[in-house]
């Protein structure tokens, strides 16, 4: 009988190894393909900021799958469904922008984790339940063991709550959002600012103090983020890549004099 897939980003932190993702902001399962067959670890699919309905995430979780890769969707805020969907088309977790407090982490974990975490509402006849073929219990434990679960940090105020939200059962990763950080205090874009620096740093070394994994994007560097301890790093955005080899193009193009 078939088994579910494991989570390849969970699997090798575990292992005490670091993973990468590249976020896509462009709808083509294609660009998650090739993504994954380039040895990304994930893909990120937003739909926080993007226009990405629940088909389009669907495919472009295939997609990567076939790859043996996973997929981070960084959700809208909203009902629960809008949380648990992702899980369900069998993304290997979700990430919740915005954490601002104790109460909303204990909430979250209320929502989106089965019994004896949770309350997640059951359903087992979508992808990740194998399409009920897998028994209730055993889908409800491999769910809660083997799927990832976010929180970013993008503002100052949980900050004062930052060691109890690392200490909340079935999160398994604090992620620091930089650029909503800096404009959070007023600073934006100044990465190098004191505060941006000491938020980074705090949620490293919180998240590690009660075994929690902690996340970021690749700013000011991949290799800074690793050296600091991040245990996954986001490096890279479809949008980026081409509008860097579009420019490189232009600019062979125009120093041909043509």
């Amino acid at each position: 009988m078939n088994a579910p897939r494991r989570s390849r980003m969970l699997d090798k932190m575990r292992a005490g190894k670091k993973v990468i993702s590249y976020k896509l902001n462009f709808s083509c399962p294609r660009s998650a393909e090739l993504a994954a067959l380039s040895g990304f670890d994930a893909i990120w699919i937003c739909q926080e900021h993007v226009p990405t309905d629940f088909s389009t995430m669907e495919t472009q979780i295939m997609a990567a799958k076939c790859h043996d890769c996973d997929t981070i969707v960084r959700v809208a805020k909203g009902s629960y469904s809008d949380y648990i969907r992702p899980l369900e088309t069998d993304a290997s977790g979700i990430m919740i922008p915005h954490l601002m407090s104790l109460a909303e982490a204990e909430e979250i974990v209320h929502t989106v984790r089965f019994h004896p975490l949770g309350r997640r509402p059951v359903d087992g006849g979508n992808a990740d339940g194998l399409y009920c073929r897998l028994g209730c219990k055993e889908y409800m434990k491999f769910m809660n063991e083997n799927r990832l679960v976010i929180v970013q940090i993008e503002d100052p105020e949980p900050l004062s709550e930052l060691d109890k939200i690392c200490q909340v059962p079935g999160i398994d990763m604090i992620f620091f959002g930089p650029g909503d950080f800096s404009h959070a205090i007023g600073h934006p874009a100044e990465f190098d600012h004191p505060e941006v620096v000491r938020a980074r740093k705090m949620v490293v070394e919180t998240a590690h103090k009660y075994g929690k994994f902690a996340g970021t994007v690749s700013v000011p560097s991949l290799a800074q983020c690793f050296a600091e301890g991040y245990d996954y790093v986001n490096g890279g955005s479809d949008v980026n890549s081409i509008s860097s080899q579009c420019d490189k193009i232009m600019n062979d193009f125009n120093d041909l004099g043509m």
